[in-house]
């Protein structure tokens, strides 16, 4: 159990970053709105590209496909959390407070995560009523939805502790996230890509993320678990490195 000292300090530094986040909303209304217009523009043609492999092929490949690019994408808003506090070099200052570094890692992440579950809700509710997105299972998908968020945190979370600069974490999200994207058969389906890139698929967190929705929304649990077994993998080998990082003192004000 947490006692209530702990709970109040991370509801202090959960309101902290949220207000530091809805002070400069752009990034998140952009993360929030730009895959709802990809996939109204783009739903007719994946539907007719992939009209052959199933009436809602090309449904289920364009909104999770949208998913993957723009969560990857929002690893922005996860790792700028982590580098703005370097930047401002105020890490040191919280943690002189009673607070644990866990509790503040907690106060970065939780608005994150809200952010990014909001994200996949909206962008796989949006497909589900205007665009008939099959969903067979909501217990599966709300399961995929949830271990590729924590996911998302523990790499977005790393990246912030890497990353010297924003133009820095910008090329990480930017290039990286739309190379992942693409390689992970998100906005092309791997059918269609060439050998090597398939050979290179698995690589890719995006590629598990396109298998563990596919299959929730297919109803088919166990081949699910094991592309979510894969996510958990990297949550937990890029979570190492965030935790790593934070206890080797990149926020002791000074940045690599």
């Amino acid at each position: 159990m947490i006692d209530s000292a702990v709970r109040t300090r991370i509801n202090a530094l959960v309101r902290l970053n949220t207000t530091l986040l809805l002070r400069e909303p752009g990034p998140v209304v952009s993360r929030l709105l730009m895959p709802l217009i990809l996939i109204t523009v783009l739903h007719p043609l994946y539907r007719a590209a992939l009209s052959g492999s199933g009436n809602a092929a090309g449904t289920t490949q364009i909104v999770a496909g949208m998913l993957v690019m723009f969560s990857l994408l929002a690893l922005s808003i996860v790792g700028s959390a982590i580098l703005t506090e370097r930047v401002w070099r105020t890490w040191d200052r919280l943690r002189v407070t009673p607070a644990a570094s866990w509790e503040l890692i907690a106060g970065k992440v939780v608005p994150s995560f809200v952010i990014l579950v909001l994200q996949q809700v909206l962008i796989l509710g949006f497909g589900a009523l205007l665009f008939a997105l099959p969903v067979r299972d909501v217990l599966l998908l709300a399961t995929a939805v949830a271990i590729w968020v924590v996911t998302l945190l523990c790499i977005g979370t790393a990246l912030g502790t890497i990353a010297r600069s924003h133009s820095e974490l910008a090329v990480f999200y930017d290039i990286g996230g739309l190379a992942l994207t693409v390689l992970g058969g998100a906005l092309v389906p791997l059918s269609l890509m060439p050998d090597w890139a398939r050979a290179l698929a698995p690589l890719s967190p995006g590629y598990w993320a396109m298998s563990a929705f596919r299959h929730a929304l297919d109803g088919e649990s166990a081949e699910m678990m094991r592309a979510n077994a894969v996510l958990l993998g990297l949550a937990v080998l890029f979570g190492a490195l965030a935790s790593w990082r934070i206890r080797r003192g990149w926020g002791r004000s000074h940045l690599l």
